[in-house]
C-alpha cells in the first residue's frame, strides 16, 4: 500500500469515527420519564439510526451534574426550573427550551393494601396502618416538592411529617412501595402505568390544584458536541406519535413554551 492510498484510508476511517461518534447522543432525563422515553428512544433509533443514551435520576441532582461538567447532551427535566437555572448560567441553549409534557402527582398503595384510597382518597394517610410515606427528596426532586405542597394543601404535612421517608428520586419513592419498606407513596402517575406496574398496585390522583403544576422542560445542552443530533431527537418529542406515547405514560403534553 502507498503513503498515498494508506493516508485516503486513514482519513476515511477517521472520518467514519467522527461520524460514528455524532450518531449516538446522552441524554439525563428525570426518572419519572423512565419507560416512557426508554421506549421513545428505542423508536427513534430504530427510524433515524442515532443511538440515545439515557441515564435517568432527581431533575436536581441532573442539573448539579451539567453544572460539574457532566457530557449530557440534552436535559429532560420533571419541572422548568432547573433548565431555566442552567440557560442563566450560561450551559444550555437558550432557544431550545420546550416544555415536553406536564406530570401528574398520585397516590399510590400496592394491590393488596387494604387501604381504600379510591374512596377516602388523601385521609388514608391518617389511617393507624400507615407507617411510612414515601416520596421524592424534596430538595432536589420536582415530584418530592409537588408531594410536600399536596401534603400542607390537605393541612396534612405537620401531621405525618415524621413518618415520610425520602426516595433520591420519585422513581425510588415508587420502589419503596413496591418493596414494601412504605405503605403509601406519592409519586408520578407514569409510575403507575408502566406494564410491569399496573397489575400490581392502586392509585388514587391528587386533584391538580392541591400542587404547583409540574412543567417538566427540556434543554440542549451548550457544551454538547452533537447539538444538532439533540435537538433532532427533542423535535421528535413534539411529533403527534410521540406525544400519544407520552400520554399513555399518563403526561399531558402541551404545547412547547418557550
Amino acid at each position: 500500500m502507498t503513503a498515498k492510498t494508506l493516508a485516503v484510508v486513514l482519513l476515511g476511517m477517521a472520518s467514519l469515527s467522527t461520524r460514528s461518534a455524532a450518531q449516538e447522543i446522552t441524554v439525563a432525563a428525570a426518572a419519572d420519564m423512565g419507560s416512557a422515553l426508554t421506549e421513545l428512544a428505542a423508536r427513534y433509533q430504530k427510524k433515524t439510526g442515532t443511538s440515545i443514551r439515557l441515564l435517568f435520576g432527581s431533575s436536581g441532582n441532573l442539573t448539579q451534574q451539567i453544572k460539574n461538567g457532566a457530557p449530557f447532551d440534552l436535559f429532560l427535566s420533571a419541572d422548568e426550573d432547573y433548565p431555566k437555572q442552567l440557560i442563566e448560567a450560561r450551559l444550555a441553549e437558550r432557544n431550545s427550551l420546550y416544555r415536553y409534557a406536564v406530570g401528574r402527582l398520585i397516590m399510590w398503595v400496592l394491590k393488596s393494601s387494604s387501604l381504600d384510597i379510591e374512596h377516602h382518597g388523601v385521609n388514608v394517610l391518617l389511617d393507624a396502618s400507615v407507617k411510612k410515606i414515601a416520596i421524592a427528596n424534596p430538595q432536589h426532586a420536582p415530584y418530592g416538592r409537588a408531594a410536600v405542597a399536596a401534603l400542607r394543601h390537605f393541612q396534612l404535612y405537620d401531621k405525618v411529617a415524621d413518618r415520610l421517608v425520602l426516595g433520591e428520586n420519585v422513581s425510588q419513592a415508587a420502589q419503596f412501595v413496591e418493596s414494601g419498606n412504605a405503605q403509601v407513596g406519592l409519586i408520578a402517575l407514569s409510575h403507575a402505568l408502566v406494564p410491569a406496574m399496573k397489575d400490581r398496585g392502586r392509585y388514587w390522583e391528587v386533584p391538580n390544584d392541591a400542587y404547583p403544576e409540574l412543567d417538566q422542560g427540556a434543554v440542549v445542552i451548550s457544551r454538547s458536541q452533537h447539538k444538532k443530533e439533540a435537538a433532532a431527537f427533542l423535535s421528535c418529542l413534539k411529533t403527534p406519535e410521540a406525544q400519544a406515547i407520552l400520554r399513555r405514560y399518563g403526561f399531558s403534553t402541551p404545547e412547547g413554551k418557550r
